[in-house]
């Protein structure tokens, strides 16, 4: 009729925010799940269960690691060490469940080591005013000398079966997979609905505005360090877990993943927005190209080119739509 005002159906303004909080996590489960259909076609083991299990299950400690990188970022911090601490706190496990320790105690000084050393990190950031790449760079250096060190990047075996948890199961699922999806779960409903998780973006998009209300923001900068550092201890033992043996090293590169899981996952680097859901979900995509380049016959470095592609396009893609929200504004 004319001069009336037509009303939106019910439900689509609903829809539209979803989509506009959650369409990036959207795009990277998309990506897998084409990846999953496009690949199986070409080669059907791509899809069996042994196969699917290694990606999922095999790569959980990523996505764990990347829950508490998450966290750093959105405050608009970085850290370099996450891998390094992994080696360290890996060692220390299996050396502590070889040598007699009761299983619990092997399984908590990971997770209390890592928010131990990774609040020295957040102290030195939040206080004395060193920027976190300079921060975490050192104690990626000082952690991977002193392990070297320390152990002279000897092999940890004969641990004990019941220090396994990675090869344990829940209702059938595997124990990796099912740590996974239960902490991304927590942690992405706490960071949307508690008020400390809410603060995280305010300091990350603007921390004089969250200073202006009364946020104390050196205390949660610390905060966020040391509890990245026990998620960086909860993958520890999905990673240590994984085999029979532990080698006293830190893992290759382990940091560039867990950084380009959030990035790639929606967590801008600017800080201020993103989920731990999409770090999750591209912690899985990765894995699932890595998989799926050995059963197309294309060489596994290809990986790299592909992730560093997608790093470039992913804060391309954000410095775009800041620039759009600001001449909107």
């Amino acid at each position: 009729m004319i001069g009336s005002t037509t009303l939106p159906p019910s439900g689509t303004g609903a829809v539209r925010r979803f989509l506009r909080e959650y369409g990036h996590e959207i795009l990277v489960a998309l990506a897998i799940l084409a990846l999953l259909v496009g690949v199986g076609l070409y080669n059907p083991r791509f899809v069996s269960a042994r196969n699917l299990t290694t990606i999922f299950s095999g790569n959980a400690y990523i996505a764990v690691a990347a829950i508490g990188m998450t966290m750093v970022i959105v405050i608009r911090e970085i850290d370099l060490s996450v891998g390094a601490l992994i080696g360290v706190l890996a060692t220390i496990s299996g050396t502590l469940a070889v040598s007699g320790a009761p299983i619990w105690v092997a399984w908590t000084v990971p997770i209390i080591a890592g928010a131990a050393i990774n609040a020295i990190s957040g102290i030195l950031v939040a206080y004395a005013r060193i920027p976190s790449i300079v921060v975490t760079l050192g104690m990626m250096a000082i952690l991977q000398g002193g392990l070297i060190t320390a152990t002279g990047g000897t092999w940890i075996s004969n641990l004990p079966p019941e220090y396994l948890l990675a090869k344990m199961t829940v209702l059938g699922l595997p124990m990796p997979l099912v740590w996974a999806i239960a902490l991304t779960i927590a942690a992405g409903l706490w960071m949307r609905l508690s008020p400390f998780g809410r603060s995280l973006y305010l300091i990350g998009g603007n921390a004089e505005a969250a200073r202006a209300v009364g946020i104390e923001v050196p205390r949660r900068i610390v905060a966020v360090f040391m509890i990245h550092g026990a998620f960086a201890g909860l993958a520890t033992l999905l990673f240590a877990t994984q085999l029979q043996v532990i080698q006293s090293t830190t893992p290759p590169n382990l940091e560039l993943i867990v950084i380009t899981s959030a990035v790639i996952g929606g967590v801008s680097i600017l800080g201020g927005t993103g989920t731990v859901f999409g770090s999750s979900l591209a912690a899985v995509l990765f894995a699932t190209i890595g998989s799926a380049l050995i059963f197309v016959n294309v060489s596994a470095y290809w990986l790299r080119a592909f992730i560093g592609t997608l790093i470039l396009l992913t804060v391309m893609a954000d410095m775009l739509r800041r620039k759009r929200t600001m001449k909107g504004a």
